[in-house]
């Protein structure tokens, strides 16, 4: 049986008009709500960094060895062994580890959808678009519905995972005579894998499990698995020397409630000393800033596609014309919500850093003046009219 189909299916050009009616309203709504989002992220960004630097002034480092009353609710910098008592047990599997936390992980052998279309404009405004299919036998910790995919006759799959995945956590976990509560167990990371062999393996289970590569694998022949296989890898988290920024609350931490408005609650693997734990937390804003200021310049572009793309559509009726229109459309789309996604930038900075605000104002306004000019010396320049001076 083919593991690859191709459908080709026709739109006519009224259809396509209507349908681009219809997302004018999603690009509408899009357009507006970038807005609001570029706003809110540059309040957001400039929240947390008066927080970092109201809690860099504030912290104080303690030992990790004894709790000391005088520091109630203060923002405390400790280094120091993360540890816990005992074993963790898989009692699924009888897998041990001395460590903080044990993680199962599990893989099924399953069939997976690979859909891609390519359109292509027809004479008269319609459009013809190709699919295709590709189905693929694959790993995945998830179990993949078959009975979504387009064409599910020869491609099922068994509908849940054998086993699932799960996480076991020690308790307690100690930084020497502090006691982590859970949103810094949570924060817990750093896992390495716990290679497993032949001998771990159940006597009752030896008949259904076999080791390979250092995993467990349920099926006849791991070089070549079938659909339904599963292999199951095993990570712990160990115990070490980690780092942590919080308010001290009895004998654990909780986050610290800044008055800029941000909770400080931060661990890092490590010892590492107060200050280089602000300044990665404080990157770690810059760089989220920067991420959401590309999704809301994005989501406004889009918009903005979508707002236009009835006029497109109308040009689609001698093809290189849409798209030469398309085109035309893209790069106003694209600068249009550059040049309102750096007003709506400086405007926001204004409410806490007018000089900062003004100046990125200036550079905008600035930057729509000489695309305006140039765009005008371009237009004469066709005309035969005298060029207009383009400013520096």
């Amino acid at each position: 049986m083919s593991n690859s189909y191709r459908e080709v299916s026709s739109q006519s050009w009224f259809s396509r008009i209507g349908q681009s009616i219809k997302s004018v309203l999603v690009g509408l709504v899009m357009f507006v709500v970038a807005f609001p989002l570029l706003f809110w992220n540059e309040s957001r960004a400039v929240q947390t960094t008066r927080s970092l630097k109201e809690g860099s002034g504030a912290v104080v480092s303690v030992p990790a060895d004894k709790v000391d009353p005088a520091n109630e609710g203060r923002l405390v910098h400790v280094s120091g062994p993360v540890t816990a008592e005992g074993t963790l047990t898989d009692e699924q599997y009888g897998v041990s580890a001395e460590a903080l936390k044990l993680v199962r992980n599990v893989e099924m052998y399953q069939w997976t959808e690979d859909k891609k279309s390519e359109e292509k404009k027809k004479l008269g405004g319609g459009t013809e678009t190709v699919t295709t299919y590709d189905y693929k036998k694959e790993w995945s910790d998830k179990a993949v519905d078959s009975s979504s995919f387009q064409h599910p006759e020869g491609h099922e799959n068994p509908g849940a995972l054998p086993v699932e995945s799960e996480t076991l956590i020690a308790d307690p976990i100690t930084l020497g005579a502090f006691t982590l509560s859970s949103d810094l167990v949570e924060k817990l990371g750093g896992e390495v894998d716990l290679p497993v062999g032949q001998e771990q393996i159940p006597e009752e289970q030896s008949k259904q499990i076999r080791a390979d590569n250092g995993r467990f694998y349920l099926g006849e022949n791991p070089s070549s698995p079938q659909i339904g296989d599963a292999r199951i890898s095993f990570q712990v988290v160990n115990p070490g020397p980690r780092s942590l920024i919080a308010a001290q609350v009895g004998e654990t931490f909780e986050p610290y409630a800044t008055k800029a408005g941000d909770a400080i609650l931060l661990l890092e693997e490590g010892t590492k000393s107060a200050a280089a734990m602000f300044k990665t937390a404080q990157d770690a804003n810059i760089m989220m800033t920067w991420i959401l200021r590309a999704v809301g310049f994005f989501v406004m572009f889009l918009g903005l596609l979508m707002v236009f793309k009835p006029i497109a559509v109308f040009g689609d009726v001698v093809p290189l014309v849409g798209t030469i229109l398309g085109a035309g459309l893209g790069l106003f789309s694209f600068l249009t919500a550059l040049f309102l996604s750096l007003v709506t930038i400086a405007i926001s900075w204004i409410f806490v850093r007018p000089l900062l605000g003004i100046g990125l104002l200036v550079v905008a306004v600035a930057a729509l003046a000489w695309l305006i000019s140039v765009g005008i010396k371009k237009k004469k320049a066709r005309a035969g009219l005298p060029p207009v001076p383009v400013p520096a």
